[in-house]
């Protein structure tokens, strides 16, 4: 078994948990290593083979282990069987929906036998919920809007669930044989889009004299991937079919010489390849999935690779990201393409959890796992009170997590920590701890995490009388959208980019791929408005701090460039493009150690 699908039984065993009223700290347990498994490079299956290697992992005692190896050994949970001979398995869609948590979900079921989004959504539009403890108007009205979200995102898959999908296919295909030269996977998922709906992937085939029947034996080697649940198609060159999540999977196989060609119309987008085609058609040649060629004669321009092809249409090249018809032709005719922020340009992330709050690793782990990555400097930004789920800290905790950290400074080397906390922005758009207890932080980075409904003026206004605040340096992931399940806050984001320029405070590109917020086009905008970014990753693990590339690849499709990004910037000059906070203390490197004789 995948790890995603391990996790995904442990995920659901806690949430019909929660449902059955079980008490919070056992269904937290299976959500917790729900989101430890899910997050792994390693193969569970693997870690399992070894006693004692899964009792290693953070939070997986002896218990979990063997729910674990069960899981592992059955393809189920019996557990999760015996919950779901309690609840229809359809009742786990309705915890998806903003607004109805698991207390309402089983109030639902105990008075109408309500278990699927239709039943819920026909008893708001029948405004039967309205007078139900619990309920009342609003909530009926946000429920029928959280259920547009559900069905608008039915089919959809995150970046992240995708991209696992493509390197273990990939790397699959490429173990076919000397026949296969390689596995390129293209599509939305190439450009990087929050949501994919289908992968494709390009199979490059080494030339060779047996081409017919090399082609054909790759591809029935395809077809035996053990994540196939469908086959939907075999044809000459080309192979789909459905994986056990349902995503649906179109793998060309083609030869190298048009492999350029191929990956440039399969990877889009469609309207980006219309005005290809009309330029090419303008300079007397047709560009198809197979080469740039010459109307006349059929000869072949250009086909190995995007490169040449853009070169011959007299265009830089255009970054895959940026290929959405959003004015990124134009640009590459008059050279001003912007220079994009890589992965590498990175200097330090900016946004994550510790056992403090609600992260799994202390602060000394995260510190030696940022170092790993190359980074020159971490905040460490823990909840504040408000956030109780959370175990957030208040003023007194945070003063003692800040010693904490400035302790840490001195066992953990090569990397430097900036005490930080992610304060929370309460309702009338006061923060969450006292100015005397701001002061003493390195960072302060503001977010939204409650009262998400408010009308659109209330929440413009909770969010200014925040930027007012002087201690305000970064906001973090802006609009409050969990993608595929709760839409952006409603509010008037060019008042707020007015008022954040204004002030300089930064805002954030959250690299979470449940988030990726702000979103791309949103960053595009306050790029244009000559806001300063952040990339963070909102870790709340060592394991999320790999998450880094997936805010990279979304700034990139808003246009960022390196210099718009202050987290690029060295640590002394990082400190200076922040917001300066007043009676702030300045940040102190820990004191270079002495060497003895």
């Amino acid at each position: 078994m995948e790890n995603h699908e391990v996790a995904r039984i442990l995920r659901e065993t806690a949430q019909l948990l929660e449902i059955d009223g079980a008490i919070i700290g056992r269904y937290r347990t299976y959500e917790k290593a729900a989101q430890l498994i899910g997050g792994l490079h390693e193969r569970i299956e693997e870690l399992a083979k070894d006693e004692s290697k899964l009792t290693e992992l953070p939070g997986i005692g002896d218990g979990m282990a063997a729910h674990i190896r069960e899981i592992l050994a059955t393809g189920d949970y019996s557990l999760r069987k015996k919950l779901l001979n309690k609840y229809p398995a359809t009742i786990l869609d309705l915890l998806t929906l903003q607004s109805l948590g698991p207390k309402k979900i089983a109030a639902l079921w105990k008075k109408f036998g309500t278990a699927t989004v239709d039943d819920v959504e026909k008893l708001a539009r029948e405004e039967k919920l309205r007078d139900f403890p619990g309920f009342g108007e609003k909530s009926e009205q946000n429920i029928l809007k959280a259920i547009e979200v559900f069905k608008r995102s039915t089919g959809r898959f995150l970046l992240n669930a995708v991209d696992r999908e493509a390197q273990a296919l990939c790397k699959y295909i490429r173990e076919a044989g000397d026949a296969v030269e390689d596995a390129t996977p293209a599509g939305s998922f190439r450009r990087g889009k929050e949501t994919i709906g289908d992968l494709d992937v390009l199979v490059t085939m080494r030339p060779g004299k047996d081409k017919p029947k090399n082609v054909a034996a790759v591809a029935e080697y395809i077809l035996k991937y053990p994540g196939i649940e469908q086959v939907l198609a075999h044809g000459e060159n080309k192979v789909s079919f459905l994986l056990k999540n349902n995503l649906q999977v179109d793998v060309r196989l083609l030869e190298k010489k048009c492999f350029g060609a191929a990956l440039l119309y399969f990877t889009g987008s469609k309207e980006h390849n219309v005005v290809l085609r009309g330029r090419a058609n303008d300079m007397g040649w047709t560009l198809n999935e197979y080469a740039l060629t010459e109307l006349k004669g059929g000869k072949v321009v250009a086909a190995k690779t995007e490169e040449e092809i853009y070169t011959k249409l007299k265009l830089k090249y255009v970054p895959p990201e940026l290929r959405e018809h959003c004015g990124e032709v134009s640009a590459a005719e008059e050279g001003k393409l912007p220079q994009l922020v890589s992965l590498a340009d990175i200097r330090g992330d900016l946004q994550m959890h510790t056992v403090a709050s609600d992260g799994k690793n202390t602060i000394e782990e995260m510190g030696e796992a940022a170092r790993a990555l190359g980074y020159e400097y971490i905040a460490l930004t823990d909840h504040s009170k408000a956030v109780t789920v959370a175990n957030g800290l208040d003023d007194k905790r945070t003063l003692e997590h800040i010693r904490k950290i400035h302790a840490a400074r001195e066992r953990v080397r090569g990397i430097q920590f900036l005490a930080g906390m992610e304060v929370d922005i309460l309702k009338d758009g006061r923060l969450d701890l006292s100015d005397e207890v701001l002061a003493q932080l390195d960072v302060v980075v503001v977010s939204v995490h409650s009262y998400m409904n408010l009308e659109r003026a209330a929440m413009t206004e909770r969010i200014l009388a925040a930027i007012e605040n002087p201690y305000t340096q970064i906001i973090a992931h802006p609009t409050g959208r969990l993608i595929l399940r709760r839409d952006a806050f409603d509010y008037d984001l060019e008042k707020i980019y007015e008022a954040a320029a204004k002030a300089g405070v930064a805002m954030e590109c959250n690299a979470h791929p449940d988030r990726l917020d702000l979103k791309d086009i949103h960053l595009r905008a306050a790029r244009d408005r000559g806001l300063k970014i952040v990339i963070s990753t909102d870790a709340h693990s060592t394991l999320h701090l790999q998450l880094m590339k997936y805010g990279v690849v979304t700034a990139r499709r808003g246009w960022i460039e390196k210099k718009d990004v202050i987290n690029t910037l060295p640590l002394d000059a990082f400190l200076s493009a922040l917001r300066p906070k007043p009676h702030g203390k300045p940040y102190a490197k820990p004191a270079a150690k002495r060497k003895t004789a």
